[in-house]
């Protein structure tokens, strides 16, 4: 062990190879000097260990493939690309939804120019970043005013905070959900200063509920949507049509948060109802807090639309200022809202909603598509078939609604499919499967036709490195 320790090059000597090599001139000297000492602080972490390959040389020239590689590694950026064959459409670990072109483009010029974020080209005076999305929202969902903050945790907070700090909120207990990322409704009303008022039991709440649990320090009626969470069976809530009703004989606004918030009604394609924004705001709710990039199709924002007397309270909090979104997710927000002006662009040009509403022929088209271009170069070491499954929306909406796909499934001979699938996700650009009955599932809804090319290239990386 000492003999291999002493024989570990130096970061000069190593230095002085890479430049020689010629492979790294984009890679600035001292990044290089970086990476070096990792990789070597690694060698001699598997030497002290006892696992460094017996007979291996530490020469720098045979040390050198090796550090070329870590470099290459380390310097390339943490955030990029990977191709979704997982199925789910919504997925929040991938970026939850895909931007239509529209709104790249309009983030490239906003973000590559200056803008009127906040000055009205009218009047030459200051404007308020908020006034570029608020007529559209307000045609689009009938609300009297609107606010957009940094994502939907964030817009439940404020209006929390704004309308019932240090009041009572009544909730029905079986909508005190916890979502992805550890958010829960409990700690978000904690952090609000608002005191939560549970009603009702885990399966069933009912009208009187909430008429009992009303006092004098109550604030505010909320209704929580349960995302990924549902219970079955022998189960009842209160309507939001019937909270309005208590709310306005007791003279107590209702909030609403609708979690992903939908402006389209995709039942007519065969999927569960879920309420539209437009449905809540008509049925008299005085606020709705949903999220941009879930069932909208947007970039990641918090969605507040309602009655104006409120909104206009909300927007005047001072913690407002330290949730507000910035110049890119506006551009991006404005030009997606733009799209749902018509329905069906809406249903062609954002990328959420075109993959929920494809029809499953064309999957299956494109899964065939795959197949046979990876067909010829597998040959038999990795036997493929197409597949029926089941995709999934995600993002918290229709958690109990499948969603008819085809997939490329994978079972290689030489090699575990746990192995296969570590070997896509390393590739360039990664691609991200999943593993059913012992096989890799490359699931077609959530794969793009310009994709296509990219994956049988990502495919043939993966079972080069097999061999």
């Amino acid at each position: 062990m000492n003999h291999l320790l002493r024989n570990i090059p130096n970061v000069h000597e190593c230095l002085a190879a890479l430049i020689s090599s010629g492979q790294l001139g984009h890679v600035p000297p001292h990044r290089l000097k970086h990476c070096i000492r990792l990789f070597l602080s690694q060698l001699r972490s598997l030497i002290l260990s006892g696992h460094f390959p017996e007979g291996k040389s530490l020469n720098r020239m045979a040390c050198l493939p090796d550090l070329i590689a870590f470099v290459l590694k380390y310097h390339q950026p943490r955030l990029t690309r990977v191709i979704n064959a997982t199925g789910v459409i919504i997925h929040t670990n991938l970026g939850r939804s895909v931007l239509p072109c529209a709104a790249i483009d309009s983030i490239g010029l906003v973000g590559g120019r200056y803008s009127n974020l906040e000055l009205s080209l009218a009047t030459g005076q200051r404007g308020s970043r908020y006034d570029h999305v608020d007529d559209l929202l307000h045609e689009l969902t009938g609300a009297e005013a609107s606010l957009v903050v940094n994502n939907n945790a964030a817009a439940v907070l404020l209006c929390l905070e704004t309308l019932a700090r240090d009041r009572e909120v009544i909730v029905s207990r079986g909508q005190l959900v916890e979502i992805g990322g550890s958010f829960r409704i409990p700690d978000i009303m904690s952090r609000s200063g608002a005191r939560m008022v549970e009603v009702g039991t885990t399966n069933r709440t009912h009208l009187r509920d909430y008429v009992d649990a009303i006092s004098e320090t109550t604030a505010l009626l909320l209704k929580v949507h349960c995302s990924n969470f549902r219970i079955i069976g022998f189960t009842s809530e209160v309507s939001g049509i019937d909270l309005v009703q208590l709310g306005l004989e007791r003279a107590l606004p209702v909030m609403e948060d609708l979690g992903s918030g939908c402006l389209v009604d995709l039942s007519r394609f065969g999927l569960v109802k879920e309420p539209t924004v437009q449905e809540v705001v008509r049925s008299g709710v005085d606020i709705v807090t949903f999220s941009g990039d879930k069932l909208l199709g947007g970039p990641q924002a918090g969605i507040i639309v309602g009655k104006r007397q409120y909104v206009d309270r909300i927007r005047s909090n001072p913690l407002n200022r330290a949730l507000r979104i910035d110049k890119f997710t506006l551009a991006g927000l404005e030009s997606v809202l733009r799209l749902y002006l018509d329905e069906s662009t809406a249903l062609r040009e954002i990328p959420t909603l075109a993959m929920i509403t494809e029809p499953v022929a064309q999957v299956e088209e494109r899964a065939r598509d795959l197949a046979k271009r990876m067909s010829c170069l597998m040959g038999g070491a990795c036997p493929l078939e197409i597949v029926p499954v089941s995709s999934r929306v995600g993002g918290g909406a229709m958690p109990e609604q499948p969603v008819a796909s085809w997939a490329v499934a994978l079972k290689p001979r030489d090699i575990n499919v746990a192995h296969m699938e570590e070997r896509l996700r390393h590739a360039q650009p990664s691609v991200i499967g999943r593993i059913e009955n012992d096989r890799l599932l490359l699931d077609m809804r959530t794969v793009a036709v310009d994709e296509l090319d990219l994956l049988a290239a990502s495919l043939q990386q993966a079972l080069a490195a097999t061999e």
